[in-house]
């Protein structure tokens, strides 16, 4: 049971996190919010302060920034708390606010949970440090046997792109299975570095059920000083936006089956199965591995967020961004009508994924 209130707490901090983005900005852009909540359905907790009701729902998941006229026009008088005059308000509704300062609101959400996400990744990196890509060890007949690299060499780039962390190495052979690619190594030898490349054809290993070339890497390694420590935490953000984009990539491909998505219920369980497997090995380890969880989850909510769906605010952007660029606002009634529907769209996905979670534990 507290492994699962642990989790739901998590959830909640992200969301709340992602909500006070959008709620800081709104306050710094003089917009009147009229309910910042966390939670969605009835509210257990509700209190008034500054002209703003603070609210905690029944369900744990999701929240909400309710701003003035948020998706009505500015002549319509919008909900207000008991006690707040309409003349209070006037002319801190957002849809009267200029372009830019609607555009930086709606934005501020996902920023939130990208800054929450290096936030965590600088605690993990600096306790725990970063999977280095430096060989320990070759599988003798394998194809990076037969290419040359030996123990000790640095791997600095793949198909292209450069290799920070050995994790870059994993994604793209679970992303591109079986795939042909140019590796790229540094070795040192005399106090000379030198640079090698081979082609890499990844074989099937049954062990593993996945395409491998047979390296072996050392896991997490130490930073040696604060810089080291700054960098693989951005890089650790970076990574998780880049896999979770990629992930999406591989659910249109087919390449991920829609039992594999996860909801709030399989997180949920999750991260009690986290805590269950590290309680073991102390506190320590336990708090390490839900900022590892946090990171991954905090990260992938602020890209989900930024897709350009309508009723997320990716799709809210979208129209923003048109607004600026035409330079008049889209008529509300038409957007309006955009984001009903992706929302109906939306609750009909959430209820599908809640029902896989639940199908998924029984």
């Amino acid at each position: 049971m507290l492994n699962v209130i642990a989790a739901i707490i998590m959830f909640g901090l992200i969301v709340l996190i992602h909500e006070f983005g959008h709620f800081l900005f709104a306050k710094l852009n003089g917009i009147y919010v009229v309910e910042f909540s966390i939670g969605m359905g009835p509210r257990l907790i509700s209190f008034h302060k500054g002209g703003t009701r603070y609210s905690l729902k029944a369900m744990p998941f999701g929240g909400s920034c309710l701003m003035l006229n948020e998706f009505e026009s500015a002549d319509d008088a919008g909900i207000l708390p008991e006690g707040v005059n309409k003349e209070e308000t006037e002319g801190k509704g957002f849809l009267e606010q200029p372009v830019w300062a609607k555009i930086s609101v709606v934005a501020a959400g996902p920023v939130a949970n990208f800054l929450l996400a290096f936030f965590c990744a600088l605690i993990v990196v600096s306790r725990v440090g970063y999977m280095s890509p430096v060989v320990i060890g070759v599988e003798e007949g394998s194809p990076a046997y037969e290419a040359g690299l030996k123990e000790g060499d640095v791997i600095t780039r793949m198909a292209g792109s450069r290799v920070e962390d050995y994790r870059d190495i994993a994604m793209y052979q679970i992303v591109n299975p079986g795939e042909p690619y140019l590796l790229e190594w540094e070795r040192t030898e005399g106090g000379e570095t030198r640079t090698y490349t081979s082609q890499m054809t990844p074989v099937y290993s049954e062990s593993s059920g996945g395409y491998l070339v047979g390296l072996y890497f050392p896991g997490y390694v130490s930073t040696k000083n604060l810089g080291e420590t700054l960098k693989y935490s951005v890089y650790n953000v970076k990574y998780q936006i880049s896999a979770t984009i990629k992930s999406l990539g591989m659910l249109f491909r087919g390449q991920v089956k829609a039992d594999d998505v996860s909801g709030p219920v399989k997180i949920v369980s999750v991260v009690s199965e986290t805590v269950d497997e590290s309680r073991q090995y102390g506190l320590e380890v336990v708090l390490l591995n839900l900022l590892n969880l946090s990171i991954i989850l905090s990260a992938n909510l602020g890209v989900m967020n930024l897709l350009p769906i309508p009723a997320l605010d990716g799709g809210r952007l979208f129209f923003l961004i048109i607004e600026a660029l035409r330079g008049k606002p889209i008529d509300q009634e038409k957007e309006g009508m955009v984001h009903a529907a992706g929302m109906a769209v939306l609750m009909a996905l959430m209820i599908f994924i809640l029902f896989q979670d639940i199908k998924s534990l029984i």
